[in-house]
């Protein structure tokens, strides 16, 4: 895990001839504007590109930066937001960038297509990836030893992170501000953008069935809300069909129409959500923290845990609190 210094921590996007606002303003959004609400040393962002100068952006505005790839490469965390053209090779010498600075230890993230260019680097061969899904089948075959999951939000590979297409890509930033600074900021930042501060993702998290903001079904959504205000309690099928005055097999076809899954495994997907908080607080015993979610027993929170998040309770709460005692407290 990476560490936030007091002065800082040194952020470069990559930006390049065509590309949107969007996939600039995602990272300018999370990395650059200023937090003095946290008193935490913030973010230091710089968008560089492979040659200074002017950058076309799409709509006809143009974006002009002095930093190149010299600049790029000396942050702690890079990010590549895109590529112009994903059957194009990546650049030799932005290439050599990424792996340069991954051999040192640099935190290495993409966003949409820009897992094109770490996939060119090298740096995802052997590694499970993702990208947007349109171009999830041209970078298993440019790629073959990329392991390309297209159903996930974003993946967290340690020191290598790629997330899919570009609204995605806020998922993995707010990600990485809760690696890097904890749950409650992270949370912080998602309010003021008015945003989902956790769409089921989390550390190495991979997101199958991400719930959408407004459920389509309004007997459902009224149901959903219910149903996160009562997690710690023992919920059935049958109440949130009665809830949602229907009958359970009529419900459950609503319910995966709106959401995409079903109620149980949305349930777990919230309480485990719900227990991020209670295990970085660190106060509670793991038996403790399962009731507290609505788990029926501590080793069945455990299995449901690791299965989502593909680590364990303890490792978890390890994590973060190491996280938590490096970074300057709140």
């Amino acid at each position: 895990m990476l560490t936030v210094g007091r002065r800082g921590h040194a952020v470069a996007v990559l930006a390049y001839d065509g590309m949107s606002v969007f996939e600039t303003g995602i990272v300018t959004e999370i990395f650059g504007l200023p937090r003095p609400e946290f008193d935490v040393p913030w973010y230091e962002l710089t968008i560089c590109a492979e040659r200074p100068g002017p950058i076309r952006l799409v709509g006809g505005a143009t974006l002009h930066t002095t930093h190149g790839l010299e600049v790029f490469q000396q942050a702690e965390t890079l990010i590549v937001p895109g590529v112009p053209d994903v059957e194009a090779a990546t650049s030799p010498a932005l290439a050599s960038t990424l792996r340069r600075a991954h051999a040192r230890g640099a935190r290495i993230m993409s966003i949409c297509s820009g897992a094109f260019a770490l996939a060119g680097a090298g740096l995802l061969d052997g590694r499970r990836a993702t990208t947007h899904w349109r171009y999830a089948a041209a970078l298993r075959r440019r790629h073959p030893a990329v392991d390309v999951d297209a159903d996930v939000l974003y993946i967290d590979d340690g020191t290598v992170l790629t997330s899919a297409g570009s609204a995605a890509g806020l998922d993995l930033c707010l990600h990485v501000v809760r690696r890097d600074h904890g749950t409650g900021i992270a949370n912080a930042v998602a309010r003021r953008l008015v945003v989902p501060p956790h769409r089921d993702g989390g550390q190495a998290q991979f997101v199958e069935t991400p719930m959408p903001a407004d459920a389509d079904d309004d007997r459902v959504a009224g149901s959903i809300a219910w149903a996160l205000g009562h997690l710690a309690t023992p919920i059935t099928v049958d109440q949130l069909a009665r809830r949602a005055h229907m009958s359970s097999r009529t419900y459950l076809r609503h319910f995966a129409r709106a959401t995409g899954t079903s109620p149980i495994r949305w349930l777990i997907a919230q309480r485990v959500h719900a227990s991020l908080a209670l295990l970085e607080d660190g106060g509670l015993p793991i038996e403790e923290v399962a009731a507290a979610v609505g788990f029926d027993a501590a080793v069945t929170f455990r299995h449901h845990f690791s299965r989502a998040m593909r680590t364990s309770p303890s490792a978890y709460r390890r994590a973060f609190s190491a996280a938590q005692q490096q970074s300057p407290s709140c």
